[in-house]
């Protein structure tokens, strides 16, 4: 009886032995989280929340089918130190996917869904429009439609439109960002830009409004060749709004007939505009262009000078010549008639 027993507590105990090693398997998924193998097929878009925590972030990849679980990114990217830094954004994933493959792909740059846009110093509000629809794939009629919001936009208490407030520079666009959000993020842009200036009390300094600052500044910015003319320029207008002298500019003239060229005739500067300065004395009413940092930073602190006028006599080569003698201003004229003679 006992040998037999003994042998039937060995079998008992072989069986036990033989289930905790099938209880192991059957437990496994609840002890290490469900993962797929492999690099995924097909292909889904995902969106990363700004501000996601790696687990919301692995909770939307779970629900898209990316991958197997959320418990097994989350493992992956806190064993590799990349839970905290995941960026936000719109990105093409595949389904079925590892964890460890759909880290890989997130932390790679060429699946990001953005566009990247570059808007120049020195466009007018329709060419920046035009700029923001070729770029982005908007609409320009919406682009168009959203710069007449004016209280959407955020502009500065002191703006009277988007013109010259749009600021230039470089903007990733993520494939929800509506035209509104778009201009609007600029129009924030240039509010940085305006308060690491301290554009307003600065304007104030020199008996300017803050539009009138920029205005100043869209000036320079569509008149300058070269960065270090920028100053300069803002000195001689200046010099002449003391001086009750008419600022007779070419740029604006231009944008009030909504051209561009380097042909400007003595029937151009007789156009009916707030803007024509030939006409007009002081500033016009507003921006011709929008101004960058630069431009914005030389109407606020501009070169010291008599200069009363200046000339771009080579265009080209963006060679600009200041001075306080008319004879000069007159040959400097000279110049540039015989550049736009020969090209």
């Amino acid at each position: 009886m006992s040998g037999r027993r003994l042998t039937w507590l060995l079998a008992c105990g072989a069986g036990a032995a033989l289930l905790g090693a099938g209880g192991y398997v059957l437990a496994r998924p609840y002890l290490t989280p469900a993962d797929f193998e492999g690099p995924g097929a097909g292909a889904v878009t995902v969106r990363i929340a700004q501000g996601a925590s790696a687990g919301e972030i692995a909770a939307t990849l779970a629900d898209a089918g990316v991958v197997a679980s959320a418990g097994s990114f989350v493992a992956v990217a806190e064993e590799r130190g990349k839970a905290g830094s995941l960026f936000p954004g719109h990105y093409r994933m595949r389904k079925g996917m590892s964890a460890a493959s759909a880290l890989d792909l997130l932390t790679e740059p060429r699946s990001r869904m953005v566009r990247r846009v570059v808007v120049p110093e020195g466009l007018r509000l329709p060419e920046l429009l035009d700029r923001l629809a070729e770029g982005t794939g908007m609409r320009r009629a919406e682009l168009a439609g959203a710069a007449r919001n004016l209280r959407a936009l955020g502009l500065p208490g002191y703006a009277r439109g988007p013109e010259g407030f749009l600021f230039p520079a470089t903007y990733e666009v993520e494939p929800d960002t509506t035209p509104t959000e778009l201009l609007g993020a600029m129009v924030e842009r240039f509010k940085d830009a305006a308060a690491d200036l301290n554009l307003e009390r600065r304007a104030a300094r020199r008996d300017l409004t803050p539009l009138e600052a920029v205005t100043v500044a869209s000036i320079v910015q569509a008149e300058g060749g070269r960065y270090s003319d920028y100053p300069k320029i803002a000195r001689v207008i200046y010099n002449r709004i003391k001086a009750g002298s008419p600022l007779q500019l070419d740029t604006t003239v231009l944008y009030a007939q909504r051209r561009r060229s380097l042909m400007v005739s003595e029937k151009d500067t007789t156009v009916r505009s707030p803007y024509n300065t030939y006409l007009r004395p002081g500033l016009p009413p507003g921006p011709v262009a929008s101004p960058g940092e630069k431009a914005l930073r030389a109407a606020l602190r501009p070169g010291r000078g008599r200069w009363f006028w200046f000339v771009t006599t080579d265009p080209a080569h963006r060679i600009t010549k200041f001075t306080d003698k008319e004879s000069e201003f007159v040959r400097y004229r000279e110049q540039l008639n015989r550049y736009l003679g020969t090209h």
